[in-house]
């Protein structure tokens, strides 16, 4: 993780798994720099890893291209629902111990 902007992922997808009490939280940064943050998902009816719930809310703002993701806590198991989107973007995982791993 070399880009300084990818280290605002790893604070808002730590804080936002912090504050939720979730398994999982995504941080993405579309390619204006806007970024996104959310948790998975589990329902009865509706199950999101956090790549799925947090490129859910980037589309629906209307995102062309994803720069990077973050994911944080447990590791969400559907990286390709953001690699299918974005081929070239950055996705990491950091987890516990605060290791970080390239997911793509």
């Amino acid at each position: 993780m070399n880009n300084p902007e990818d280290t605002k992922l790893v604070t808002l997808a730590t804080s936002t798994l912090a504050r939720s009490g979730a398994a999982q939280a995504a941080a993405l940064r579309d390619t204006t720099g806007r970024t996104y943050v959310a948790v998975n998902v589990i329902s009865p009816s509706l199950n999101l890893d956090a790549f799925e719930a947090v490129l859910t809310v980037a589309l629906a703002s209307g995102i062309t291209g994803i720069e990077s993701v973050v994911a944080a806590g447990q590791l969400p198991a559907n990286v390709k629902a953001i690699t299918d989107f974005a081929p070239t973007a950055t996705v990491f995982h950091i987890d516990s111990e605060a290791r970080i791993t390239s997911c793509a």
